[in-house]
């Protein structure tokens, strides 16, 4: 297949390059840019020296339909909402990186995104693409919205329980922490090496527009649950999210009753790894990779079970579950070309 990435430039572009490139069922990858056109994609990523020959194209609607089958669009939040419209297709399939489609009140979006939304029709076409859980809808699927890095780590911590309706309501609080590329590779104060390094941030306070996505997500899960306590941090590293997450259930759980739950409910599932009892993972551990892992401890005395869920932001948490969902839209073996072992250390 023809495939084509919108927004190459940036790291979710070239982290798709990356993949897709390589990718046995992928037998070209066409870069659009609204800001770089015609210039070599070496010239913006210089790592690429003698292994591309690729040129940025300018991102022009038609074109881009007729020279694709696939497109994926890695551009921020404000962009999809305007350009998918233009490249709805029957042709073509479309997986949105971007925000602009996860949500499907488009009252929600203006309030957290504080832009204009998609079109209704689109909204309501566009699959929410959580891999593990909706893999049905995903075959079916002509567009796709990708979920956030955010959520990709919070939901897979929670789906377990959250599905067989065992937490107790509006006691879910997110503790998020996010390496500095999840913020994009557009330069700012807030993000450079000065501001950063040697200090913790916490951003968005009860503001993130992730939040609406989470929600959206579990209500559709158990209706009880509903509101939760959201909080996101800047570190100063490169990749990686860590979401501690804290939950009070609806009954006394033993531990390893719990883990066997989390284990059975993602034995299928190739990209989430649950850890044993006692062992937690760290960022490190999926670094550069397509895997979420999960380890998870119950406190008896305050009936609060802890879950800690990792994932690489720019893979699991963007182009990696986008390339993932290509591949089950399209019947395709699932882990194809997804299959790295972590870079460690």
């Amino acid at each position: 297949m023809k495939v084509g990435i919108i927004g190459a430039t940036g790291y979710g572009g070239i982290e798709l390059y990356r993949i897709l490139s390589n990718h046995p069922n992928v037998t070209r990858c066409n870069l659009y840019t609204s800001s770089d056109e015609g210039k070599p994609y070496v010239s913006v990523y210089p790592h690429l020296h003698d292994l591309c020959s690729d040129q940025l194209h300018p991102l022009e609607p038609e074109r881009v339909k007729e020279e694709n089958e696939v497109i994926f669009l890695a551009t921020p939040s404000g962009v999809s909402a305007n350009l998918t419209p233009k490249l709805i297709d029957d042709r073509v399939k479309i997986i949105d990186l971007s925000g602009d489609l996860r949500l499907k009140e488009a009252g929600q979006y203006e309030k957290w995104y504080k832009k204009t939304p998609a079109a209704e029709h689109v909204l309501n076409d566009a699959v929410y693409g959580l891999s593990e859980i909706n893999r049905s809808k995903i075959k079916e699927a002509q567009i796709i919205a990708n979920p956030g890095c955010y959520p990709t780590a919070t939901l897979l911590g929670l789906a377990p329980i959250v599905q067989n309706q065992l937490v107790k309501p509006k006691t879910i609080i997110v503790d998020a922490k996010s390496g500095v590329s999840g913020a994009g590779r557009k330069p700012s104060i807030g993000t450079s090496f000065v501001e950063l390094q040697d200090n913790l941030k916490i951003y968005k306070v009860h503001e993130h527009q992730h939040i609406p996505e989470i929600e959206q997500q579990l209500h559709e899960w158990d209706k009880e649950v509903q509101e939760i306590t959201f909080s996101t941090h800047l570190i100063p590293m490169t990749r990686g999210i860590m979401a501690t997450i804290y939950v009070e259930l609806l009954e006394d759980w033993e531990n390893k009753r719990l883990l066997d739950l989390y284990k059975q409910f993602y034995k299928d599932k190739p990209f989430v790894r649950v850890r044993d009892e006692g062992v937690f993972p760290s960022t490190k551990d999926v670094y550069g990779s397509n895997y979420c892992d999960i380890g998870l401890k119950f406190d008896p005395r305050t009936n609060r079970l802890t879950i800690v869920s990792v994932i690489d932001n720019l893979m699991k948490g963007a182009a990696g579950q986008a390339v993932q969902n290509f591949n089950i839209m399209f019947g395709i073996e699932e882990t194809t070309a997804l299959r790295f072992i972590p870079v460690y250390p």
